[in-house]
């Protein structure tokens, strides 16, 4: 297989396996366990494998330097700590397909964080992405399914998954440069190790008072499913990804995301979907379309081409 073959068959896997959360997620929340409880055992665990081969497969290859230091720590507060605790807390609150439609904003977010840190150029172009993403983000926050009974504080929720779609692109942004400088082993476990520092504060009390006894066998699968697919596989993938190609070439996933989402949760019967999702996803859709075409200038700029082979430092 090549190279960009399995960097598409990687990122499609990843898709399929968030799309899959989103509805997975309510079985165990809250009821069994409150989404705190569940981020910190999804870290821990990741924390401990990371760590683990890291030490088998890359020994001697440690993260060197002041700004990589900062920089994974960084990675670990925003994009794993701060990030799972704002996405499991808003989907704890909001119903799967908001949630999906809301994570689409990310590719938007990766543009403007790498404005701001990187000085990438933001064109007209891109300015009506953004604010065209931007009121799909809104109606999705603001709509009259924000007050129905089944999820009284899906504003909130909404919210809280928007600020992980924050967090995600800038995650991203910082990421990259560190993946393509070290091996991706060594900085899961320096970034997931620096989340459970922040995660477990909040979820110990969760993870302890959990009536595992009451655990249905289908509630196990599903968090062993957090733990081992949502966390660990997903990273890895994600993150091997990376190495290969820009945040750019992540971004155009996640339109599939909601795509897989809205059938997985509709077929388990956990949420449904109506015209007025169909229109705040053509929204966001079009804003993140916009916002991820480069200038024509840039386009042929061999900085800016998408690699699809490792690059050489």
């Amino acid at each position: 297989m090549k190279n960009s073959l399995r960097v598409h068959a990687a990122l499609l896997i990843v898709a399929v396996i968030y799309a899959a959360n989103y509805s997975l997620s309510k079985d165990v929340m809250p009821h069994y366990m409150g989404p705190f409880g569940i981020v910190t055992l999804r870290i821990l665990g990741a924390a401990l494998f990371f760590a683990l081969v890291s030490r088998l497969v890359a020994p001697q290859d440690r993260l060197t330097g002041r700004a990589d230091n900062i920089r994974a720590i960084l990675c670990g507060i925003i994009g794993i700590g701060g990030n799972q605790l704002l996405f499991f807390s808003g989907l704890n609150f909001t119903s799967p397909i908001n949630a999906s439609l809301l994570q689409t904003i990310a590719p938007i977010v990766v543009v403007i964080a790498s404005a701001v840190l990187l000085g990438e150029k933001i064109t007209l172009l891109r300015v009506l992405g953004i604010i065209l993403g931007g009121i799909g983000a809104a109606t999705v926050i603001l709509s009259r399914q924000a007050g129905s009974i089944v999820y009284p504080n899906a504003t909130l929720g909404n919210i809280f998954i928007l600020l992980n779609a924050t967090a995600f692109g800038v995650y991203l942004v910082l990421v990259t440069p560190l993946m393509r400088k070290y091996h991706p082993f060594t900085v899961l476990a320096r970034i997931f190790l620096v989340g459970a520092v922040v995660a477990v504060p909040f979820g110990w009390r969760g993870v302890l008072s959990a009536d595992y006894g009451s655990f249905p066998l289908y509630i196990w699968a599903e968090i062993v499913y957090m733990v081992v697919c949502l966390t660990i596989l997903a990273y890895l993938l994600n993150n091997w990804a990376l190495k290969y190609a820009s945040p750019a070439l992540l971004g155009v996933y996640i339109y599939l995301q909601p795509i897989l989402a809205v059938l997985i949760a509709v077929a388990l019967g956990k949420d449904h979907f109506t015209g007025a999702r169909a229109l705040q996803a053509a929204l966001i859709f079009g804003g993140v379309f916009l916002v991820s075409r480069k200038p024509k200038e840039a386009a042929v700029a061999p900085d800016d081409a998408i690699p699809l082979e490792p690059v050489q430092d």
